[in-house]
C-alpha cells in the first residue's frame, strides 16, 4: 500500500464525514486535503482526550506547533518524536503520525496547511488552559473560529491553489462553524461527562440549534456559490450530514445512522452523475 492510500486508510478509519468527499477528489488535491484533516485531527485527539490532563494537553499542543512552524521537507528525522515519547501509549495513531500528514500535500501548498494547523494548536492550547470556559457568544464564536472557521478558510486556500476557485471568506468561516456547532450538540453528553461545556450560560439546545443552523446557513451560501468542480463535490456532502444530524436530533435521535449517512452521500453522489 503507497503512503497516500495508506493515510487514506487512516482518515477512514477516524471520519466516515470526510473520508468520502475526501476521497472523491482529484489525486493532487486529495493529498493537500487528507494532509489538512489529518494535521487536524492529530491535534484535535491531544485536545479531546480523556487521559491526558490540560497542562500536559496545552504542552504538547505548543510543541506541535513550534514543530510545525520549524517544519520544511528535507528532515531525516521525525521532529515530533521526542515530544511524543513519554506518551506513545497514550496517543492515538493519527497524533503520532503527524510529521507523515504534514509532508502529504505538494510542496507548493504544504506550509499553508503547516501554518494553519500551528495556528489551531497554540489556539487549542488556550482554550485547554482556560478550561474551554465559554459563557457568551462572543466566547463561542471564537471558539468555533478557532477551531473550525479557520478551517474554512484553509479550504478556500487549497481551493484557490489548486484550480483558481474564488470564494466569499465570510461564509467560509460559517461553512466550519457550522459544522462545529452541529458536533457540539451531537457530542453534549460526552462533553459534560469529561467536565466541558461548550454552550454559553443560559443556553439550551434550541439557542444551540439556532446559532447551528445561522451557520449552516452561511455555509450553504458558500457552497451554493461554488462553480461544478472539485471544490462543490467535497463541499455539498459535509454540508448535507450537517443539516441531516441537526434534523435527526431535532427529532430525538442522537445522530444520523450509517444508513442514514451512506443515503444522503449516494444520492449527492447520484444528483452529480446525473
Amino acid at each position: 500500500m503507497d503512503f497516500r492510500s495508506n493515510a487514506l486508510e487512516i482518515l477512514k478509519q477516524t471520519s466516515r464525514t470526510f473520508y468520502i468527499p475526501i476521497s472523491l477528489l482529484p489525486e493532487q488535491l486529495q493529498s493537500a486535503v487528507a494532509s489538512a484533516y489529518l494535521c487536524m485531527r492529530a491535534i484535535d485527539e491531544v485536545e479531546d482526550s480523556d487521559i491526558l490532563d490540560v497542562e500536559t494537553k496545552a504542552r504538547l499542543l505548543r510543541s506541535m506547533s513550534l514543530h510545525l512552524q520549524s517544519q520544511n521537507y528535507n528532515f531525516q528525522e521525525n521532529p515530533f518524536s521526542k515530544s511524543f515519547q513519554p506518551y506513545q501509549n497514550v496517543l492515538p495513531e493519527v497524533t503520532l503520525r503527524i510529521s507523515e500528514w504534514s509532508l502529504l500535500a505538494d510542496n507548493s501548498i504544504g506550509p499553508r496547511i503547516w501554518d494553519a494547523t500551528a495556528a489551531m494548536a497554540d489556539r487549542m492550547a488556550y482554550w485547554a488552559e482556560n478550561d474551554w470556559q465559554i459563557k457568551s457568544k462572543e466566547d463561542l464564536d471564537r471558539y468555533t473560529f478557532s477551531v473550525a472557521g479557520a478551517v474554512g478558510l484553509l479550504l478556500s486556500d487549497l481551493w484557490n491553489w489548486y484550480d483558481g476557485t474564488t470564494t466569499n471568506r465570510s461564509q467560509a468561516i460559517g461553512f466550519g462553524r457550522g459544522l462545529q456547532a452541529v458536533n457540539i450538540i451531537r457530542n453534549r453528553k460526552e462533553d459534560l461527562k469529561r467536565g466541558v461545556d461548550f454552550f454559553p450560560e443560559g443556553w439550551d439546545f434550541h439557542d444551540m440549534h439556532q446559532y447551528a443552523r445561522y451557520q449552516l446557513n452561511l455555509a450553504k451560501l458558500y457552497t451554493d456559490a461554488l462553480s461544478d468542480g472539485p471544490a462543490l463535490d467535497f463541499c455539498r456532502i459535509p454540508l448535507a450530514l450537517a443539516f441531516g444530524t441537526l434534523e435527526a436530533i431535532a427529532l430525538g435521535k442522537e445522530k444520523l445512522t450509517r444508513t442514514d449517512v451512506l443515503s444522503l452521500v449516494e444520492n449527492l453522489i447520484g444528483i452529480k452523475s446525473a
